[in-house]
């Protein structure tokens, strides 16, 4: 894909039982994408498979949750994400993601599934306001310390509830 959607205000709406599934390799490239997937995505499969799974990043998602997100997968946890994905159309959609790994004969990881579902209204207004923040702060850090500054943002506030990460996110 040569050049990132432009973002439109349009939100899309995930239907409440409907399901986004999708696989990649170790390192985030799309071996299988279901139909919902694609349809709220605008993408065919042709041009998701073989992708990295974030063709689908907005740029309102602050890099530091791309860091937790990955720091935990690669562990071999699994971790639980609120996600707001850009469309092809540049439309955009949130979901809850839950992104674990898929193992091989020897426990190593081959890959990782990521089923995500339509969040809870009140969920999507907190962390859009948080991920406004991380934004922000991201904004003022080097690129190499922006991901670990809005991180780190996020674990004082995780930390001043006196909660674990999935606690937090599962309590939204």
């Amino acid at each position: 894909m040569s050049s990132r959607p432009i973002p439109t205000q349009r939100e899309i709406i995930l239907p409440a039982d409907s399901f986004i599934v999708s696989k990649t390799d170790p390192r985030g490239r799309i071996t299988y994408a279901n139909r919902v997937f694609m349809s709220i995505s605008g993408y065919l499969e042709p041009e998701l498979l073989g992708q990295p799974q974030s063709i689908v990043r907005h740029p309102d998602m602050p890099r530091g949750v791309f860091k937790l997100l990955w720091d935990t997968i690669r562990s071999g946890e699994e971790c639980f994400a609120y996600i707001k994905n850009q469309c092809k159309s540049g439309d955009y959609y949130w979901v809850l993601a839950n992104v674990t790994a898929d193992r091989g004969p020897n426990a190593e990881i081959t890959g990782y599934y990521s089923v995500r579902r339509k969040p809870t209204a009140g969920a999507v207004q907190f962390v859009s306001g948080l991920y406004r923040e991380m934004c922000a702060i991201e904004a003022t850090a080097t690129a190499n310390q922006a991901p670990s500054a809005s991180l780190d943002h996020l674990n004082r506030i995780i930390a001043d509830r006196g909660m674990t990460y999935e606690t937090f996110i599962l309590s939204l």
